[in-house]
Order: C-alpha cells, then sequence, then structure tokens
C-alpha cells in the first residue's frame, strides 16, 4: 500500500438483526438465505420453501433465542464487533469502519464512512479466521456490489484469512489456560467450528482443512495428547450432508466412553453470538450432562481480548 495515501480498515462479521423480534429477524434471515454463497439451492425451488415455510416459522423461533443472549447494548456480535473496531481504530490511530455483509451496519455504509472521513487506501479485515466461500468469498461479493454503488472506489487489500497466524493461535490457547486457571481442566478439549454442506468442501472450499490445521496448531501450542482434543461441526441445517464429526452428536456419546468433564470453544467465530451463546452454552451443555457428563464449560470468543486485538493489528499491519 503507498503510505502517502490515508489507510483505513473495514472489519467485517457476517451480521446480526436489528431488534430481536420475529420481523426483524426475519429481514435478516431473508437477506442471509438469500445469498447464493450459502445456499446454493435452485432460487425456483429455493425461495418458495424459504418465504413460504422456513421464515413464517423459524423468525419466531429464533427470535426467542436472540432474547435469550441479547444484551444491553444490543446483539452480542454488534456489541464484542463493535468494541473490536474502537480498540482497532485506536491501537492503529486510523480510521476504522465496521460493515456487516447481511443487516446493518451495511459494507456500503462502512466504506462510505471510511470516504467520508478522506480514506484513498482500505484494508478488509473478514472477521473469519477460516476461509469459506460461504462466508469469506460473501464478502468478497458484498464488497464488489457496494463499489457498484460508489462514483470513487478505494483502493484496497483483502485479508482472505489468517487460520494459523502465530498471534491467532497464541490468543486461542491463551483464552484456554485462563480458563483452566480458573475452573480446572477438564478431561477433553473440543474445538466446535460453524460446518458447511459436505457437498461445498467435495466441490473445493478449503474450510475444513483450515479448521484442521487450527486445531493442530492449537494442540501444539497446549501440548495436549490426541486423546485430549478432538474438532467438530456445529449449527447445520437442512436435511443434506453436512461436515462431520458432529458437535451435537460427539457431545451425546462422549460421556459413556468416560469423559465426565468438557471444555469447548469455538474456533471459527471471531465475537461470541446466537451460535455460541446459546447452541453451544446452552443447548450442548444440556446434551451432555443430559446423557452422564457432569463439567461443562464453555469458553468465549476472542471478542475484544487485548491478545485479540494484537494479532489484528499486527495482521493489519503486514497488510
Amino acid at each position: 500500500m503507498n503510505n502517502n495515501k490515508k489507510q483505513g480498515v473495514l472489519l467485517v462479521n457476517l451480521g446480526t438483526p436489528d431488534e430481536p423480534t420475529a420481523p426483524a429477524v426475519k429481514r435478516f434471515l431473508s437477506q442471509f438465505l438469500h445469498d447464493k454463497r450459502v445456499v446454493d439451492t435452485s432460487r425456483w425451488l429455493w425461495c418458495p420453501i424459504l418465504h413460504g415455510i422456513i421464515l413464517p416459522i423459524r423468525s419466531p423461533k429464533v427470535a426467542k433465542l436472540y432474547q435469550s443472549v441479547w444484551m444491553d447494548e444490543g446483539s452480542p456480535l454488534m456489541v464484542y464487533s463493535q468494541r473490536q473496531a474502537a480498540k482497532l481504530a485506536d491501537k492503529l490511530d486510523i480510521p476504522v469502519a465496521l460493515g456487516m455483509s447481511y443487516g446493518n451496519p451495511s459494507i456500503l455504509s462502512a466504506l462510505q464512512s471510511l470516504m467520508e472521513q478522506g480514506v484513498q487506501e482500505v484494508v478488509v479485515l473478514p472477521l473469519y479466521p477460516q476461509y469459506s466461500s460461504t462466508t469469506t468469498a460473501a464478502v468478497s461479493d458484498a464488497l464488489t456490489l457496494a463499489f457498484k454503488q460508489m462514483a470513487e472506489i478505494p483502493a484496497y487489500r483483502f485479508i482472505r484469512d489468517y487460520h494459523d497466524h502465530p498471534l491467532y493461535i497464541k490468543a486461542l490457547a491463551e483464552s484456554v489456560r485462563r480458563s483452566w486457571q480458573e475452573k480446572g481442566q477438564a478431561d477433553y478439549l473440543i474445538c466446535s467450528y460453524h460446518g458447511i454442506p459436505k457437498r461445498y468442501a467435495d466441490n473445493g472450499d478449503i474450510y475444513p482443512l483450515h479448521c484442521q490445521r487450527t486445531t493442530q496448531l492449537l494442540q501444539q501450542e497446549l501440548g495436549l495428547r490426541d486423546d485430549q482434543i478432538g474438532m467438530t461441526y456445529q449449527s447445520r441445517f437442512g436435511r443434506e450432508e453436512w461436515l462431520q464429526p458432529y458437535t451435537d452428536k460427539t457431545i451425546e456419546a462422549l460421556p459413556s466412553k468416560g469423559i465426565k468433564s468438557l471444555d469447548i470453544m469455538t474456533p471459527a467465530f471471531a465475537a461470541d453470538c446466537l451460535e455460541t451463546l446459546e447452541e453451544i452454552s446452552e443447548e450442548v451443555q444440556h446434551l451432555f450432562k443430559q446423557n452422564g457428563g457432569e463439567q461443562f464449560t464453555f469458553i468465549p470468543c476472542l471478542n475484544d481480548d487485548d491478545l485479540h486485538i494484537e494479532m489484528m493489528v499486527d495482521l493489519l499491519k503486514q497488510n
């Protein structure tokens, strides 16, 4: 990048409903599930199912789940992402804007905010450590759409992934060690990653390779044996096969194998959200204890932890 030009940072995450209500959730899910990167089914087939069945049935249910995790300042994903952006701006002393692939604030509004501050070159950091066409590539698509609506576009660099960045692995490891200091080390540590349909990986999506590498590096950093750590995939949707092993099925079986205490973390998520705070911390914990598990510890996402911010600063300075 040309250091003579004013630089800025565009942080991007997936997005969240504006409020924990059925109409807001419906708007958000409609935009999210219309993206062909997320659901590649024929529109002729998918749209009637989405609007006729999925949105009317799921929106009220999902709204109730959001209500259970909503913070005083808003959606957890939004709150933590805003804190990350504020800390980064303070550390880097350059403009940092937050945009979401779906919902508000949009990527277009974030870019316009940077341009209004005189930014001429932007480093785009999607908050997805492991690359996937369903997330990282979707950010690239949204960026292109935003550029189409701008008379002047900035020069930009796009950070594709950071699944094996040494400071990212260090930050993950420190979060585990902190948990061990506070609550003791469990029999087993699971790294639960957001799933994608297996067909996507069969067609070339490298996401599972990145997840495996992150887990391998974390295992090395923590000095764990193979029988002390594992990885699974959560949040599957629909009837087709997704990446395995599935988090819920794995959790159900662990107590019968003698694992009575469990630590679980979600390294694919840069900020806590519905999928971590409700699905993992609540639903999966219930499954584990229902099947004979005794001690369950959810290790939060890195959020605005200082080591996480330090990693982002290093990543951005490299770019």
